[in-house]
Formats: structure tokens, sequence, C-alpha cells
């Protein structure tokens, strides 16, 4: 290993880390500008048109956020005072800074999910009764790949499910797809055949994919342009966004397949694993990992103790820590990693 090496920092934190690559930065400097607000920048309806022809959708919106993406998803289907049902350990509802609530005038619920996703009879329970007492269910939210439960892929059949007896209860089903490309690699499904249950979904592409900023909501033509003007009610209305576009769609055409390497390489973080306080108590289906550590303050005492060896993981609730391998990691970073955890004292 040469002392450069040696010397780096690994940031492990999550995947939204990553810098712009070279050819990505080339990506972006030719791109094709206009102003989106009025419409008319190429690179934006290019990268629109894009992504919902790949998803399966008639249209979609390209927003700075994946938590704007959720929540014009939410605003462009429900009306204040409906009922939202969730997975619980939700992004939407954990890490959105209680949009649901404060954006969209919400009644969420949260259905227990220890494996990241839940049934048809869980939703069907939680329904509220159909009378003037009660807010209507209007909306599930479900989320592939789910973040706090690990990276875990929702299964195909139970979100086909979902969505055909969702339709037949006249609810709408949005995803919270923000690493739905891992689990089109993972799985070998297509991302027509991933979003097909759902009615709208939301994808990211500066989680894995490696470019600076930017997710994409596609669904119905009708509920996105509902969504094209709370996103300009909310300020999400950038100019000459084919700049930042361009990068999204470099990272479409070159970033998509390499995540294999991604899912590798925290496999191998998992099953490198050898101490007897550390742990990883969850599938590792994708490349998320997420270490439970024994001891109260350990967590802490670990994230410390990787510092120091300049290594960077993240606090993820009492007694967790989380690792994201990703576009700028390499092997040798996983040893490195590796090494560090296990001599942790």
């Amino acid at each position: 290993m040469s002392s450069d090496a040696a010397d780096r920092q690994i940031d492990l934190r999550s995947d939204t880390v990553t810098r712009p690559t070279p050819a990505m930065w080339e990506a972006m400097h030719s791109a094709a500008l206009g102003d989106d607000v009025l419409g008319d920048d190429p690179t934006v309806i290019l990268l629109q048109q894009t992504v919902a022809e790949r998803l399966g959708k008639e249209a979609g919106l390209y927003v700075p956020s994946g938590t704007m993406s959720n929540q014009l998803a939410l605003k462009a289907q429900t009306e204040a005072g409906d009922h939202a049902l969730l997975a619980g350990g939700a992004h939407i509802f954990l890490y959105e800074a209680g949009a649901p609530a404060f954006l969209c005038g919400l009644l969420t619920r949260t259905l227990e999910a220890p494996r990241g996703w839940i049934e048809w009879p869980q939703i069907e329970a939680a329904m509220h009764p159909q009378n003037v007492h009660c807010a209507p269910t209007r909306l599930v939210c479900l989320e592939n790949t789910h973040n706090q439960a690990g990276g875990i892929i929702f299964p195909q059949e139970k979100m086909i499910e979902i969505g055909a007896r969702a339709r037949e209860h006249g609810l709408r089903v949005h995803l919270d797809g923000a690493r739905l490309w891992h689990t089109h690699v993972a799985t070998g499904l297509s991302l027509a055949d991933l979003a097909a249950p759902c009615d709208t979904v939301s994808v990211c592409f500066s989680k894995g994919l490696g470019a600076p900023v930017g997710s994409v909501l596609v669904g119905d033509r009708q509920t996105i342009d509902r969504a094209y003007r709370f996103r300009k009610m909310w300020g999400g209305g950038m100019r000459q966004s084919g700049l930042l576009a361009g990068a999204c769609l470099y990272a479409l055409e070159h970033h998509i397949d390499r995540l294999a390497e991604d899912h590798a390489h925290a496999r191998m973080l998992a099953e490198g694993l050898d101490h007897p306080s550390l742990s990883v108590n969850h599938p590792v289906d994708t490349n998320i990992v997420v270490f439970d550590v024994e001891g109260p303050g350990r967590d802490e005492a670990l994230l410390d103790h990787l510092a120091a060896h300049g290594v960077l993981g993240i606090g993820f609730g009492p007694g967790r820590v989380r690792m994201i391998p990703h576009l700028d990691t390499s092997t040798e970073d996983i040893h490195r990693t590796l090494a560090a955890l296990n001599s942790f004292r």
C-alpha cells in the first residue's frame, strides 16, 4: 500500500459523499442549457423523458433533492387532512423533517416493518373506515431499498400484491426508490418492472450514482403536472439546471452497472467482520451495512476509533453504526476499514 493511500480518509458515512468523476465533469460542462423554470432546458427535458421511459411512466420531473421528490409525490396525490400509511423506519417519516405534516397536512401512520417491508393485510387493517369521523386513507408509501433496514430489497411479489389491491381500494401508491438502481442491479429486474406496481416513484442520482444534485419523480402526466406546480411553490424551480441534469444523464448511462462493486464491497465488510462486540444483524442485499455495537456508548467510541484510523462511519441510532461503500470506495479501502473495525477495543 502506498503512503498516500494509507493516509487517505475513507468516507463511508453515505453514498452521497462522492465527487463527480472527470468524465462526469465533462458531461456537465458540455450540457446544453436553457431555463428550466420556463420549460426549455433541453438537458433537463431529456433527463425527465429518459427516466420516465426507463421506469415505464408517462412523465418525469427533475427536482433538487430526494426529500422534495417524495414530498411532491405526497402533495400531488393527497389533500390536507388525508391519511397516509408508511412502513416503520421509512425515510419519508424519519428523515424528512416532518414534511408530510408541515408541507402536505397529512395524518401519517407507520406500520410494523422489522424486515423493511409491509404486507397488504397490514395496510388493509390500518385503513380508516369511510365515514365523516375519519381522515380518508389515500396513499401508501413504500421504500426500495429500505435505508433504515440496511438496504433491504422489498420483495417484488409483495410489491405487486400491494399495488393491485391498493387500486381495488382506490388508494395511490408512492415508492421512495432513492436506491431503486441497487434493487435493479441486485435482482436483474428491469426498472420498469420494479416501478410498475406504484403510481409514482422517486429516484435519486446523488445516492450511489455519484451525481452531485438531483432526483426525478415519475408518474402519470396529470400527477406530474400537479407536482410541477408545487415544485414552483416550494422554490424548487432552477434555471440552467441542465448543468446538473447532465451529471445525472452521465450517471444513468455509466454508473448503474458498477453498483455491483458497491454490493460486493458491502458483503466484504459484513463477512470480514471478526469482533466479539460487533455484529451485522440484517441481510446485506445491496450497499448498506449496519453494525450493532454492544455496550452503552460504545457506538460513539467505535466512531471515534474509526476516525482515528482514517475511516468515517455514521451513527444510526443507539448502538448502531452505518457504513455505505460507493463510487469512491476501493477494495483496498474495505480492507483498511475491516482492519480498523476488528482492532476496536
